[in-house]
């Protein structure tokens, strides 16, 4: 087997690696974001004590319309790129 051949990659490889990076980052600022919205929320219910949970319910639900929109502003970001 060629040495020279195996160790180097294909451009268009390096490109799809390139970009299932920058996807899998978008996967995780995601769940980051929709986290720190349901942590907020666990906290502010245990501050303020109600019977349904609501701070965790509503500040939840913003912040995954947020982490939704934040995505969709990232895709479009970067099929402009390309």
């Amino acid at each position: 087997m060629d040495k020279h051949r195996s160790n180097k990659k294909n451009p268009n490889q390096k490109k799809q690696l390139n970009t299932y990076a920058r996807y899998s980052s978008i996967v995780f600022q995601m769940f980051a974001i929709i986290g720190i919205g349901a942590f907020i929320g666990v906290k502010l219910d245990d501050a303020f004590p109600n019977k349904h949970s609501l701070y965790t319910i509503i500040l939840s639900l913003v912040f995954v319309i947020f982490a939704i929109v934040f995505v969709i502003r990232r895709i479009i970001a970067i099929s402009k790129e390309e």
